[in-house]
């Protein structure tokens, strides 16, 4: 089980990483969009190199960004706020997040499954983007990866807590009011 839990932190640190790629991506292609505009603007329109497709690249990065790095996040960046829980057992407060977190499994694999569902559809009525044209089956299909990678971390995590293998010291993210 130790071997699936490396292989599965490995997979959602891939995607942490593309996460930080896309949005690093979208800031230069937010610059860029921005400088030539300007350029376009202070010339007369003489000089143009805007170029179309802008607003997608940065409203689909944000979607994937958002999407990838969810998995990661749901164990390494939860913050914890034991205003109520601070005097409960470890055990208790273990059993209380591994029961929050199959909210999470709920949530990702509904969407997983519906992300699926447009695939389908998408290729169906040959939907695509509406500049760049790109195939809109293809972004859900990303997607639909994504959130069933979030569903199975949350799966992991809460079996983790559940079960009792996680340590004190991995569950020390609580913020104390």
């Amino acid at each position: 089980m130790s071997l699936i839990y490396r292989l599965f932190d490995w997979l959602t640190g891939v995607l942490f990483t593309i996460s930080g790629v896309l949005l690093l991506a979208m800031m230069v292609s937010t610059l860029v969009d921005i400088v030539s505009r300007l350029v376009f603007g202070l010339t007369e329109g003489k000089v143009d190199f805007t170029f179309i497709g802008g607003v997608e690249l940065i409203k689909y990065g944000l979607l994937l960004s958002i999407l990838f790095v969810l998995p990661r996040a749901l164990r390494h960046s939860q913050v914890v706020v034991d205003l109520f829980t601070d005097r409960l057992p470890l055990r208790t407060r273990q059993i209380m997040e591994g029961i929050y977190l199959l909210g999470y499994v709920l949530l990702g694999a509904g969407m997983s499954y519906r992300f699926w569902l447009a695939v389908g559809h998408a290729r169906e009525n040959g939907e695509t983007t509406q500049d760049l044209l790109l195939p809109m089956s293809w972004l859900y299909a990303v997607c639909s990866f994504a959130t069933g990678v979030l569903a199975l971390a949350a799966v992991l995590a809460a079996w983790r807590l559940l079960s009792g293998q996680e340590s004190e010291a991995e569950t020390g993210t609580e913020v104390a009011l």
